[in-house]
């Protein structure tokens, strides 16, 4: 039999490294290791009010098939950057209602402060790029739901989500970023479409809202 020399031995082992990191690849690439997720890019969003305006950038987000793995739901976690410059009297006490308009409920405030409230609305089988008063879907009277938490909504049905809140007790610029915030939607076996809203009230003699929507984004 032939002897192998250093230099064979050499040559052998850069094959078998060379099948290895091939093999490795395709474990990596296989269909069961493949994500399923969609990111979804989102435009910028402007809109102007008396003694407002407010500014959304870098909104986006990653949609997947829901956690629970149920066929009826999916999972979406949303990022955006929301910016307000605001003329606000000082040191004047008022009511602020919340998204949805609706005094004492847990969507709400009532400290007496100019705010900002930051979310997306989820609509079952509803387009909500019409969104608007003559909208032919049944809001939600519940509490406005918290980011992060599992809820479900049924066909025709749409519900507000929160993301955060902020004060504004002067005049200036407020910034609010949210990063990878879930949603969980769940019991929605048609298309479902999220989008996102920023609602700025101001307190003072003349109580006024102004509220800016984001581009609908599709959940699956």
């Amino acid at each position: 039999m032939g002897k192998y020399s250093a230099s064979n031995r050499s040559w052998l082992t850069r094959i078998a490294v060379g099948m290895g990191a091939v093999i490795t690849a395709i474990g990596l690439w296989s269909p069961g290791a493949a994500r399923a997720d969609t990111f979804v890019p989102l435009p910028k969003g402007h809109i102007e009010g008396p003694g407002v305006k407010i500014t959304s950038t870098s909104e986006h987000a990653v949609v997947s098939p829901s956690l629970a793995a149920n066929g009826a739901g999916r999972t979406t976690w949303v990022s955006g950057d929301v910016t307000v410059d605001i003329q606000t009297p000082d040191g004047v006490v008022g009511p602020n209602n919340g998204a949805q308009n609706n005094a004492g409920t847990n969507d709400s405030s009532t400290h007496g402060a100019s705010g900002l409230t930051v979310g997306y609305l989820v609509g079952c089988q509803v387009a909500l790029g019409s969104f608007g008063p003559s909208l032919g879907a049944t809001l939600s009277t519940s509490p406005t739901i918290a980011a992060g938490v599992s809820f479900p909504i049924s066909p025709g049905e749409v519900k507000w989500v929160q993301i955060d809140n902020k004060d504004m007790t002067k005049s200036g610029r407020y910034f609010l970023n949210y990063q990878d915030v879930p949603m969980d939607v769940q019991g929605c076996a048609g298309y479902a479409q999220a989008r996102q809203f920023a609602v700025v009230e101001v307190i003072g003699p003349d109580y006024h809202k102004v509220t800016l929507y984001g581009q609908p984004f599709s959940l699956g």
